[in-house]
C-alpha cells in the first residue's frame, strides 16, 4: 500500500528563496508552474488510465523539479515516488498498477500546494497586522 509521503504541504524557507531569486518575475513564473503542472498531472492520470508506465515517467520528472523550485515538498516527493516506481515498472516491464493510489492523491496535493503558493504570493490577501488584532476596523474612509 502506497501512502501519502509524511512532508511539509510548502517548505516556506525554498518559497522565499525562490521568490527573492526571480524577483519582479515570480508570479508570472508561478503562472507557468499552474499551466504545466496542470497538464503534467492529466498526462500522468492519462498514462495512469492506459497503464503505460513509460508515459508517467517524463511528466513526473518534470512536476518533480518544478514543484520542489517553489517549495512544494509534499507534491515534489509525490511526484518523485510515482517517476521512480514507473522506471521500475519499465525495466521489469510491469505494469504501474501499484502507482494508482499515489496517482489519485497527486491532483488533490497539486491543488493543495497550488492554492497555498497563490494564497502567499497574491498581494490583495488581507495580511495579519501585528499589534492590532483587538482593534475595530476603520470605517470612516474618505471622512474627516
Amino acid at each position: 500500500m502506497v501512502t501519502q509521503p509524511e512532508t511539509v504541504l510548502i517548505n516556506w524557507s525554498s518559497y522565499a528563496d525562490t521568490r527573492a531569486g526571480l524577483g519582479a518575475d515570480f508570479a508570472r513564473i508561478l503562472g507557468y508552474f499552474r499551466e504545466d503542472g496542470t497538464k503534467s498531472v492529466a498526462a500522468i492520470e492519462e498514462a495512469m488510465r492506459a497503464s503505460d508506465a513509460a508515459k508517467l515517467v517524463i511528466p513526473a520528472h518534470t512536476l518533480k523539479g518544478d514543484s520542489a523550485q517553489f517549495g512544494a515538498d509534499r507534491l515534489s516527493a509525490l511526484a518523485e515516488q510515482i517517476e521512480m516506481t514507473a522506471r521500475r515498472c519499465v525495466e521489469l516491464r510491469q505494469q504501474p498498477d501499484e502507482l494508482l493510489q499515489s496517482v489519485v492523491m497527486l491532483r488533490q496535493v497539486f491543488e493543495q500546494s497550488l492554492d497555498a503558493l497563490e494564497k502567499e504570493t497574491n498581494p490583495l490577501v488581507q495580511r495579519r497586522s501585528f499589534g492590532r488584532r483587538n482593534e475595530p476596523a476603520d470605517t470612516s474612509f474618505g471622512r474627516i
